[in-house]
């Protein structure tokens, strides 16, 4: 359970990271990817829109797998395993420890002046 937490802590960091560098990359309506870099448009890497729409998918991709990723650890840190005692399980009720002092406390002889006010010495 440890390994899988831990694996979702990194996958969510690095996703939030991904996320902020994309988001520092695009540019509002006015400017497209190829201002950011000096030269124009369509002589980009991704043709004369394709650089926009590859980030903002590769954008929308990590925000739902960081979506994801934060629901897991969610479900993670709220689930809590049933206490075990040791290789053998859990107890019967029979033999639960306040069970079994009930019966020893009943063999023992009460005090004198509870049991028997005749007894008592005077």
């Amino acid at each position: 359970m440890g390994l899988l937490k831990t694996l979702l802590i990194v996958v969510q960091v690095l996703s939030a990271l991904g996320i902020i560098g994309l988001v520092l990359l695009q540019h509002g309506k006015g400017a497209d990817m190829g201002a950011a870099f000096g030269s124009g448009s369509s002589g980009s890497l991704f043709g004369a829109s394709g650089s926009a729409n590859f980030l903002s998918r590769t954008t929308a991709a990590l925000a739902a797998v960081f979506f994801v990723t934060t629901l897991g650890l969610t479900y993670l840190g709220s689930y809590k395993p049933a206490a075990n005692i040791g290789v053998l399980g859990n107890l019967p009720a029979a033999t639960s420890p306040s069970t079994a002092s009930a019966p020893a406390a009943a063999g023992v002889p009460a005090p004198a002046s509870v049991a028997n006010p005749q007894d008592v010495p005077k």
